[in-house]
């Protein structure tokens, strides 16, 4: 295990969580995400929710970070009306997971987003979301696929050159892109599947799929190296 980096993945709560005997609040995540990070490379640290005063010193132990998918981001953090079809806030898993983005980017942390953590990587870097689209997620509670075509040049085109088929379940998407970032690949109906820094400001990705529900594991092994 000597040499593999600690990568952090933000986890969230749960309450009556049940297993055995028991039901209680809890920490969870699936399996799929420290599942991935253990293929491809590294050491999957669960990182529970905490103060967003203690994000700094969290990241400051990690050599790489993933923000997790999950329920969608509040429209107040990005100036928006909620949408009737947007769910109910999670306010206090947002300010934590925005203050794991802001720490990685002080950092220079290399930082992987996953479907919600894409989102929220653009909204904390002063971007909007689309609050609903049709079509990427078909069956409550079941993973779709579709393909996604990168942009070349881009570091996610270098990493995955071809178009792909890829597990996805969402109903929001990127609108306006956040400062500094670019739009790395997209859904056949125009939706941006993935987004990233420019080159010099650091390991930076978001991919609005889910990677941990797939076979392929460029994406990850992509963060590990950097975060090597």
């Amino acid at each position: 295990m000597a040499g593999r980096p600690l990568i952090g993945v933000s986890t969230y709560l749960e309450a009556g969580a049940r297993w055995g005997v028991w039901e209680l609040e809890a920490a969870l995540l699936p399996a799929g995400y420290p599942r991935l990070v253990q293929r491809a490379g590294g050491l999957a640290a669960l990182l529970p929710p905490d103060g967003p005063e203690h994000a700094a010193a969290t990241v400051a132990r990690l050599d790489g970070l993933v923000i997790a998918g999950g329920p969608d981001v509040e429209p107040v953090r990005y100036g928006a009306e909620p949408d009737p079809r947007t769910g109910r806030p999670a306010r206090d898993r947002d300010a934590w997971e925005l203050a794991l983005i802001d720490a990685a980017l002080t950092a220079g942390t290399p930082l992987l987003g996953i479907c919600r953590g894409m989102q929220l990587l653009n909204v904390a870097l002063g971007g909007t979301l689309v609050q609903h689209i049709d079509g990427h997620a078909e069956v409550p509670g079941v993973f779709g696929s579709h393909e996604v075509k990168p942009v070349p040049g881009t570091r996610y085109a270098d990493t995955v050159p071809e178009e792909t088929a890829v597990p996805t379940f969402h109903h929001q998407a990127v609108d306006r892109l956040g400062t500094g970032l670019l739009a790395s690949a997209h859904a056949a109906d125009g939706t941006i599947e993935a987004i990233e820094l420019a080159a010099g400001h650091g390991w930076v990705l978001g991919v609005q799929w889910h990677p941990e529900m797939g076979e392929d594991l460029r994406v990850m092994r992509a963060l590990i190296t950097a975060a090597t």
